[in-house]
């Protein structure tokens, strides 16, 4: 082989990536019987200070034993691990709050444990003040907060003298609401803490099921009256922030309190929105508070974003009904795509909504059976009084 097809190898390897100086070897085929081509070598491969041995890596947060522990079958070994109820609790927390996808396929063995292990009544009360700090501590836990406290109301089995869960729970939010006056007054922290509980009991009034004595599933009437409260005191004290959370509380639940209140043969939606139109003649909140009031007010002459049939024969369907699945207000992605509480990413949609409105970047957004009807009024005796 001459000179010159050497030369055109070389440059052949080299276009590969293949250095002709290299020591490790690499055979080329024979060109023929009496000469043999010149052994080539490459580059030496990098070395790596990356160590197969070394420990698997999680997330900041992540909490190794409560996934172990969780999908066990046993409550003793699904405990191994926590030294208290309130670390377990708060795991399973964290967990629905990173993954709130796991609600349905994780909630029913979350419950059974909990009933081994919840037996005291200072048990259940812990386990109350946990989901509550949670839901109204942590952005966009409301919902999944309001669906847990609706499971575990009708699944644990620890019923103490002090009152089963859903009637402690009343009470937890009872010590907030009989404080509104003075929340809706206090200062920026304490009425951002106060506006997170106004929509965590939004959600309980949505989600929470009350079952009567003939099995019927309601919704808490308490709740229903306790909104009506709290939507006073917000506008009793109309900064911003108290409108802003009004204006959440009415797109949230605003449909559910009229078709109640009118069953009722109630004017009370009439009135909200006649004190509404009065914030916006004369108190001295800012321009784009009093447009949400406004848009707000459109939005409840148009029912909500309802849509029925123009003619007794018209009927419902998905398509010319955005709330066909559920009786909800009407939201609006940044597509324009319609959606409701009924859809799967609900909470995630309605947080989207909320940020792309520059209108308040300093406030987050935070969805048993009965022996008797008297049993809620009985523990929350003069709730709205």
């Amino acid at each position: 082989m001459d000179l010159g097809s050497h030369s055109t190898l070389n440059e052949h390897l080299q276009r590969m990536g293949i250095s002709s100086g290299s020591q490790d070897k690499v055979s080329v085929l024979d060109s023929g019987p009496e000469m043999t081509e010149p052994q080539l070598a490459v580059d030496p491969v990098a070395t790596s200070n990356l160590s197969a041995k070394a420990p698997e890596f999680y997330p900041s947060g992540y909490n190794q034993n409560f996934n172990q522990n969780f999908t066990d079958s046993s409550f003793e070994d699904r405990c191994d691990g926590y030294l208290t109820l309130a670390e377990y609790v708060q795991d399973f927390l964290n967990h629905l709050t990173e993954q709130p996808g796991c609600f349905e396929t994780e909630i029913e063995q979350f419950a059974e444990t909990l009933n081994g292990w919840v037996i005291a009544d200072e048990a259940l009360q812990e386990l109350v003040e946990l989901i509550y700090q949670q839901a109204t501590s942590v952005p966009n836990f409301s919902y999944m907060g309001a669906r847990l406290c609706n499971y575990l109301s009708h699944h644990l089995t620890i019923s103490p003298q002090s009152g089963n869960f859903r009637q402690l729970l009343l009470q937890r939010c009872r010590t907030e609401y009989e404080n509104r006056d003075e929340a809706t007054k206090g200062d920026e922290t304490t009425r951002k803490q106060f506006h997170a509980f106004v929509l965590f009991l939004a959600e309980l009034y949505l989600n929470l099921e009350v079952k009567g004595t003939k099995g019927q599933v309601t919704r808490a009437e308490i709740l229903q009256e306790g909104l009506r409260e709290l939507l006073n005191a917000l506008f009793s004290n109309p900064v911003d922030s108290n409108l802003i959370c009004a204006v959440k509380l009415l797109k949230l639940t605003g449909s559910v309190l009229e078709d109640a209140w009118k069953e009722k043969g109630k004017n009370d939606m009439e009135e909200v929105i006649q004190r509404i139109e009065n914030v916006v003649l004369d108190a001295n909140c800012s321009r784009d508070v009093k447009h949400m009031l406004l848009k707000l007010v459109e939005l409840r002459s148009s029912n909500w974003g309802r849509v029925h049939g123009t003619t007794p024969h018209a009927e419902a369907t998905p398509e010319n009904d955005p709330n066909y699945f559920m009786n909800e207000p009407t939201f609006y992605t940044s597509d324009g795509v319609p959606f409701t509480a009924a859809d799967p990413d609900y909470q995630e949609k309605y947080q989207e909504l909320l940020e792309r409105e520059d209108l308040f970047p300093y406030y987050e957004e935070n969805g048993a059976d009965l022996s008797g009807p008297g049993e809620l009024c009985f523990c929350l005796l003069n709730w709205a009084a």
